[in-house]
Order: C-alpha cells, then structure tokens, then sequence
C-alpha cells in the first residue's frame, strides 16, 4: 500500500513535496499498527521491494508510541 501511496505522489506536479506526501498520507490515515509493521519491514531486511520515495519518507513517519 505504501508503494501505491507513493506511485500516486510520484505524479503530483509539485515535485518537491513528494516525500512529504508519502509521509503525510502515512501519518494522517495510518492506523499505528500499519505504520509499525511498514518501519519494522524496512529496517529489517531488505529494502527492494519498497519504493524509493517510501524510503526517503521513513524519517518523517511518526513512530507509534
């Protein structure tokens, strides 16, 4: 779902913005649960399956307390 997320904002016409879309989407609509597993699956194994704009967007995604 992420990488669809960020297929979707990869398209948007304001360039720059990109990663803070990705990151946004992911902390407003998210359920905790969701944005756990998505950092827990890219800090531990390998990351070619997630799309690149996912990745540049990871430190921005609100940790779930």
């Amino acid at each position: 779902m992420a990488n669809q997320i960020a297929t979707f904002c990869q398209s948007n016409p304001q360039g720059a913005r990109h990663t803070a879309d990705v990151a946004d989407h992911i902390n407003k609509y998210w359920d905790p649960r969701m944005r756990r597993q998505l950092l827990e699956v890219a800090t531990s194994g390998p990351t070619d399956d997630i799309h690149p704009l996912v990745l540049a967007a990871l430190p921005a995604v609100r940790v779930p307390p």
